[in-house]
């Protein structure tokens, strides 16, 4: 059983420490860097800042309050002292009391245990059949004696002997009206002051009921000795009154620019008092409370790191997606800091956190930026110690990355502001409800401006982020897919063969990578520059030589291999001129991976097969990492296959679909990217779906049949 559970962690362990080898002391010190920028600003909350002046000395400048703030101490005081008097006018209100029912059963019970206690002594007297006067008395007294110990019940001997010599029947009625007469009495409120007046009350009803005259007397004494207050105050009735007196007092705020104390005046206890009220006052550093912040950072990015390592290690690895994660946590992190030095306490509520989602998931992924949210929620909380926000900032946060996780147009990232703002402004109207807080209800406005500066902020800072970065959000794509672009209409214009095949692999390369979950817009804009290295020698590629002479039949195939492998290293040439981004590139670069140029080999063997070494025919490489790269290397080699075939039926383009495929997986290709097996079924489904939908067969006409004798002229 121990081994079998420690099989997971055992794994897990080992994987992680694969990864950790992987990285490089730049990574680390990003990681570093991240942290000290973190701590540093929120170290602001718990590092001295103030004045340290002792009782007695002279001061030696004005001081006076750096901006609004709140005086703490001082509505605290002001609240409490609200609350007592509201306690002391509630508690003058006899209105305010309710009946004790456990003074009620406690009298109850003390009649009861005086009663069994009489009933012993008469059993006792009837049974010994006491004839003497001085026996009789005797036993009268232990009674007495009795009562007064165990009860605290003061009787008189004479008292005690009626008790005694009473007959069963006037003793019962006895004991039934007298605990007739207490019940009902002490179901009624009595207080302290009504007490003469409730014995005034209790001799007239003892002496209206059914108790003999020579009872009545102990009737009224055992009343007087057991009926007691039974008014207690309403606690309900009294916090509600506190509440109320609390809330009703406003929190004492000092103005900026109010001097505390003058220049040359002595300082006195009231003046550090105040300073302390206000927060001003330095007396040290709290190296707790910097060392709990330490350990509460450092356990956030160790958290943070970690779920980097098990479900996104590309950007661990990746310094520049490091650097950029790093940077928004920094960067919204002293927004937050910055909006808590504000003279406005409801300003917390424009804290960013959204940005932080929207940027990250149109940079990077989804994933990614759930855990940025979720780091920058427990900071936010840190910075205001507001619970609202805490929650506000979360669900603001998940709210952006689902609205912008298909973004692809500017436009749509506004929407997104508005639904995210939205989210905010009910939000604060909940937690408005929630505490009965006026405030929050009348400035909800300022959730839905969050959302709606989050968008705009992302908008106009996507672009810095993408440059500094080398990063490419969806939006970008989507611009350098236009053929408007100078690099496109330069393709179009110079080798319309080519353009012609790389929109036609991007169609192939799209619905692929839809079909395994990969990112269908990359893959389709890849696949449009994948061959722009073809501009510097078109006429060379047989997709733009139209009906002229192939000038390869004219040199030699190491010259020919040579001109037509170059055309990776003048694509990324190009791509560097035009500042394509870093992930264009990477499909220019490994589209063909390091595969062999059959066609110029296979010639080369025919003229001079001894001579010949393999890796001369092939491409330089690198073979394709990702899943976006290696669906555009299948999509270009499967496109220009099927075009060459003569007649395309559905079962001709599948096997030659599927037969491509093999060849790559077994001449290693796709060695170096996350395609699987069951990825690459669903590819040869979908390339084939889309292939024999183009080359789909086609009715032929005669050619004397013009468009208008098919469709009918119109009159």
């Amino acid at each position: 059983m121990g081994k079998s559970k420690s099989k997971p962690w055992t794994k897990f362990i080992i994987s992680t420490k694969a990864k950790l080898e992987q990285t490089t002391v730049r990574q680390w010190v990003l990681g570093l860097l991240v942290f000290v920028g973190l701590y540093g600003i929120l170290s602001i909350n718990v590092s001295p800042v103030g004045y340290y002046l002792e009782i007695g000395e002279v001061a030696r400048q004005d001081i006076r309050v750096p901006r609004d703030i709140e005086n703490q101490a001082q509505t605290e005081r002001e609240r409490e002292k609200a609350a007592m008097e509201a306690e002391a006018e509630v508690k003058a209100d006899i209105s305010n009391y309710i009946v004790n029912h456990a003074a009620v059963v406690k009298a109850d019970e003390r009649l009861t245990r005086i009663f069994t206690l009489i009933s012993e002594y008469r059993l006792e007297n009837s049974q010994a059949e006491i004839e003497d006067r001085q026996g009789f008395e005797a036993e009268a007294g232990e009674l007495q004696k009795q009562l007064t110990e165990s009860e605290e019940i003061v009787l008189t001997l004479n008292m005690a002997e009626q008790i005694l010599s009473a007959d069963p029947p006037e003793y019962a009625d006895f004991v039934q009206e007298l605990r007739s007469i207490v019940l009902e009495k002490m179901n009624e409120g009595i207080s302290e002051n009504e007490m003469a007046q409730v014995i005034d009350e209790l001799n007239v009803l003892i002496a209206q009921s059914s108790i003999s005259s020579q009872f009545q007397e102990i009737a009224k004494q055992l009343c007087v000795q057991i009926i007691e207050p039974n008014l207690v105050l309403d606690q309900a009735v009294l916090e509600q009154a506190r509440l109320e007196a609390i809330r009703s007092v406003k929190p004492i705020i000092v103005k900026a620019g109010e001097i505390i104390i003058s220049d040359g005046t002595v300082v006195q206890p009231k003046h550090v008092q105040l300073l302390k009220d206000l927060g001003l006052y330095r007396d040290g550093i709290d190296y707790w409370a910097l060392l709990g912040l330490f350990v509460i950072i450092g356990l956030l990015l160790i958290v943070f790191g970690v779920s980097l390592y098990k479900y996104r290690p590309n950007i661990i690895m990746s310094e520049n997606k490091l650097a950029f994660v790093g940077s928004v946590l920094v960067v919204v992190t002293f927004i937050s800091k910055v909006l808590s030095f504000t003279n406005w306490a409801l300003i917390q509520y424009l804290t960013p956190i959204a940005l932080a989602g929207m940027l990250v998931t149109m940079l990077l992924d989804s994933r990614t930026a759930i855990l940025t949210v979720t780091v920058l929620t427990v900071v936010s909380g840190i910075i205001f110690q507001s619970l609202p926000l805490v929650i506000q900032s979360l669900i603001g946060g998940l709210i952006a990355i689902i609205c912008v996780s298909r973004v692809s147009q500017r436009g749509e990232l506004m929407r997104a502001g508005f639904i995210v703002g939205g989210s905010n402004f009910l939000v604060m109207i909940g937690f408005g409800l929630l505490y009965h807080d006026s405030s929050l209800l009348f400035h909800s406005y300022l959730g839905l401006l969050n959302g709606v500066l989050s968008s705009i902020i992302a908008i106009g800072s996507l672009p810095y982020f993408e440059s500094i970065f080398g990063m490419t959000s969806s939006i970008r794509l989507l611009e350098l897919s236009n053929p408007n672009h100078p690099l496109l209409r330069r393709l179009l214009m110079e080798t319309p063969g080519t353009y012609h095949h790389s929109i036609m692999v991007g169609n192939l390369a799209e619905a692929a990578a839809e079909a395994v979950g990969a990112d269908g817009l990359l893959a389709r804009v890849g696949s449009t520059y994948h061959d722009i290295g073809k501009l510097k020698r078109p006429y060379f590629f047989v997709e733009n030589q139209l009906g002229m002479d192939n000038p390869h039949d004219k040199i030699a195939p190491s010259l020919s291999t040579l001109i037509i492998t170059s055309h990776v290293k003048d694509g990324l040439e190009l791509a560097k001129e035009y500042k394509l981004p870093a992930v264009i590139s990477q499909f220019i670069a490994e589209h063909h991976g390091t595969n062999l140029v059959n066609f110029f080999y296979h010639r080369a063997l025919e003229t001079n097969g001894d001579t010949i070494e393999e890796n001369d025919y092939r491409y330089s490489g690198p073979k394709p990492q990702t899943k976006e790269t290696a669906i555009v290397s299948l999509a270009d080699a499967i496109e220009a296959a099927v075009r060459s075939l003569t007649k395309s039926t559905p079962g001709k383009i599948e096997g030659l679909v599927r037969k491509i495929i093999r060849e790559r997986l077994d001449d290693g290709q796709l060695d170096e990217c996350d395609l699987s097996f069951k990825d690459l079924n669903k590819l040869a489904d979908a390339f084939t779906k889309v292939l024999v939908g183009i080359f789909h067969a086609r009715v032929e006409y005669p050619e004397k049949i013009t468009r208008e004798d098919i469709e009918g002229k119109k009159s």
